[in-house]
């Protein structure tokens, strides 16, 4: 039998850069447990934040990434023309759309079928960001 299970997830407010989620998506969503085969669709409802999945193990990863895309799309390009609610705010705009506002991860054997070296990031592009809000919707081949 197929189920779903779907619940919204309120994270703390983090300051800008790449931080590990990973746990808190986990225990968001207990019923994982129960999945045979399926997937974990993990949506972020905001624009001026994303969502990845890489290196869970070395921070400087999460550092190395912030410089380059800081670099990248820097907050005082002089031709932003968005910029009500700060210089950061378009950058994180452009930041998010180049990473994605959802992550699909497999379920298999009640766990989330990442690699070994894999965690899921919350790509915080906002000096001072608010609380993110995660819609997180399990489904799947229950165990029997």
């Amino acid at each position: 039998m197929t189920e779903f299970y779907q619940t919204e997830l309120r994270l703390r407010s983090f300051p800008a850069g790449y931080h590990l989620i990973t746990y808190e998506i986990e225990t968001a969503v207990p019923e994982i447990s129960t999945i045979q085969t399926g997937f974990l669709q993990v949506f972020i409802k905001h624009t001026s934040a994303a969502l990845t999945i890489n290196e869970n193990a070395d921070p400087t990863v999460r550092q190395d990434f912030r410089t380059f895309v800081d670099e990248l799309i820097p907050e005082d390009y002089p031709r932003f023309i968005h910029t009500y609610e700060g210089p950061d705010d378009m950058p994180a705009h452009i930041k998010a759309s180049f990473f994605d506002s959802q992550l699909q991860i497999p379920i298999s054997n009640g766990r989330l079928n990442l690699g070994t070296w894999q965690g899921i990031y919350l790509c915080e592009f906002r000096t001072h960001a608010s609380p993110r809000q995660l819609v997180l919707t399990a489904f799947g081949q229950v165990k029997s």
